[in-house]
């Protein structure tokens, strides 16, 4: 979902979806997220496990990666 439509489409008083968050979590990596998108992922993060497991993920191969281009 492009970031306008994402925009658009959240309100804070709206949850977001499991595939709204992992886009987030993922724009989260490359972009500064805007208050609303910090606000609105954290709700999601601490009801939802597999969101949560994801984010943890995404940091982990993250960090190999880094780790990975650190020493070649």
């Amino acid at each position: 979902m492009h970031r306008n439509q994402m925009g658009r489409r959240l309100g804070l008083n709206q949850m977001l979806t499991c595939k709204e968050a992992s886009v987030l979590l993922s724009q989260k990596q490359e972009r500064p997220l805007g208050m609303g998108e910090r606000l609105l992922l954290k709700f999601h993060l601490l009801i939802c496990h597999g969101c949560t497991n994801f984010s943890r993920q995404l940091v982990l191969i993250r960090t190999a990666i880094k780790s990975y281009r650190d020493d070649g």
